[in-house]
């Protein structure tokens, strides 16, 4: 397979069927986990696997040897492509373009998971699977579930940081065109100021015109919310919702 040209600091090599990127650091644990399969068979197995939500089954386990903990995923689509190809996809797969898309926001300051790599791995009719790795962030949780909180100041503070990242993610000119409170991660132990973190950033697109960019992502992220509210009985209310527009309008260029 080819693959595209690896950020500073990672390696490329083959295991099997499987083409690979991965932090430089991690190559031997990485090598180590495909000896048996695939990153996710691996992670699925492991005997200390914790299981997250989102699409599919995800899995945080630590690497062998301890070197680092991560979060590892199987790439599938959504919506009705999801229901057609599930986690099949054309090569090069989304994996590439999600790994420079990660450098770029962290680059330009926007929090999220470091991606320490990912494999892609032959299918028939020339297709592909892709497994990717994010490092791990403790003392984490989605934005879903303060805004079901009935504790008012729990959902003012997690509004406030998701705030901050929507300013931040739009004025780095990047587009989340699924952005939702699922892909929202709060960092932050009880009781303290939470940070916001971004995640399925292979949803990302980098535009010009960062005022058309914040609206963008704010009306998903709203509309999104209010989809919770009204279908999940979030405890979250209108007139927070509406603060919570403010507050991201209110730190436009």
């Amino acid at each position: 397979m080819r693959e595209s040209a690896a950020p500073s600091g990672f390696v490329q090599f083959s295991a099997g069927t499987a083409a690979v990127t991965c932090a430089a650091h991690i190559e031997a644990a990485v090598r180590e986990m495909l000896a048996a399969g695939t990153l996710y068979d691996f992670a699925r197995r492991h005997p200390l696997a914790r299981e997250l939500a989102g699409r599919g089954v995800v899995y945080a386990v630590p690497l062998p040897g301890d070197v680092e903990r991560v979060v590892v995923r199987r790439n599938h689509h959504g919506g009705l492509f999801g229901r057609l190809r599930a986690d099949l996809f054309l090569p090069p797969t989304r994996a590439p373009r999600e790994l420079q898309t990660s450098e770029r926001l962290r680059a330009e300051g926007v929090p999220t998971p470091a991606m320490l790599g990912y494999a892609v791995y032959t299918a028939p009719g020339g297709l592909r699977r892709a497994d990717v790795m994010t490092r791990e962030v403790a003392c984490a949780t989605d934005l879903s579930n303060p805004l079901s909180s009935s504790n008012s100041a729990v959902r003012v503070r997690a509004l406030e940081a998701a705030a901050c990242l929507v300013r931040v993610l739009s004025d780095a000119g990047a587009r989340h065109h699924d952005l939702n409170v699922k892909n929202i991660l709060l960092e932050g132990s009880e009781g303290l100021e939470p940070t916001a973190l971004v995640l399925d950033v292979d949803r990302v697109t980098f535009a010009r015109g960062t005022a058309d960019v914040l609206e963008q992502n704010l009306a998903r992220l709203l509309r999104s919310a209010r989809k919770w509210q009204s279908t999940r009985g979030a405890s979250v209310t209108g007139a927070e919702l509406d603060n919570f527009a403010t507050l991201v309008r209110r730190g436009r260029r």
